[in-house]
């Protein structure tokens, strides 16, 4: 499955989260604001506290430019640019979650602040040195020459511009029968491991890198997860038929095993240009 499939199939969508909204609020009478939006629209793990983190990381202040790479559905954007008063370009590959991206923007008033731009993470449709921060959440998984967006990110951002972002990490004892069952359930084209990382951010120009291992966080997020996926069961037939749920619940059952067995943890990175 290649990725742009995996996210025109994905449950959560900007339907999906205004349906959200719709059922806490009564209905969608009167004016969203970006808050209203923050318990359905970060589709990513950790919340906005993980979001609140890659921040620090990336020194992101009111008068900071931020890279939004790969970013889905832009939660985190309208984030930032709420609470934090930035600017922030949201890009994103796949047509359906920019255009969902760009319309709960609209919705909740931020298209000033938050510019999504439908484009390839490898290929940045943007000027060098235009950053001061660069985000991702999740998403480096579904890119295979990820050494391409790190060169990249690196050429957009200024000079002692930051890059923050997070991914899942292959463990050693993960085999490559479950390799390829991931690339072929949910477009993870490859997985790296944390030093992988490390190295390739090093190559890419970035010093002063860190690693973290978030696969204990992780292991405790994963179990709610589908939980929730299950509790979205009736409004996902719905949109995408039985067949299609039975197998995303199949695909993260089996995600979270890798987890709770060591096979597969996350890392959050960082680095300066």
């Amino acid at each position: 499955m290649d990725v742009v499939d995996f996210y025109d199939h994905h449950p959560i969508s900007a339907g999906q989260v205004l349906a959200a909204v719709r059922r806490r609020r009564g209905g969608l009478d009167g004016p969203l604001r970006a808050e209203d939006l923050f318990d359905h629209d970060q589709d990513h793990y950790g919340g906005l506290a993980a979001v609140e983190t890659l921040a620090r990381r990336a020194g992101i202040g009111p008068r900071s430019r931020v890279l939004d790479v790969c970013a889905g559905l832009a939660g985190p954007a309208r984030f930032l640019a709420a609470r934090r008063g930035c600017r922030v370009v949201a890009l994103e590959l796949n047509a359906g979650r920019a255009a969902g991206g760009a319309r709960l923007t609209r919705l909740v008033g931020l298209e000033s602040r938050v510019r999504v731009v439908r484009g390839d993470a490898t290929a940045l449709p943007l000027a060098s040195g235009r950053f001061d921060a660069c985000i991702s959440q999740e998403a480096l998984l579904h890119v295979h020459d990820k050494a391409a967006v790190l060169r990249e990110a690196h050429r957009v951002l200024v000079p002692g511009g930051r890059l923050a972002f997070t991914d899942w990490v292959a463990r050693s004892r993960l085999s490559d029968g479950e390799r390829r069952r991931l690339r072929e359930w949910m477009a993870a084209t490859t997985l790296q491991t944390l030093d992988g990382y490390r190295a390739l951010l090093g190559r890419a120009g970035f010093h002063a890198v860190e690693a973290e291992d978030l696969a204990a966080e992780w292991r405790r997020i994963l179990g709610d997860r589908l939980t929730m996926y299950r509790a979205m069961r009736a409004e996902t037939v719905a949109r995408l038929g039985e067949a299609r749920y039975q197998e995303y619940e199949q695909l993260y059952t089996f995600f979270v095993g890798l987890v709770e067995t060591g096979k597969l943890g996350g890392g959050r990175f960082t680095g300066s240009r």
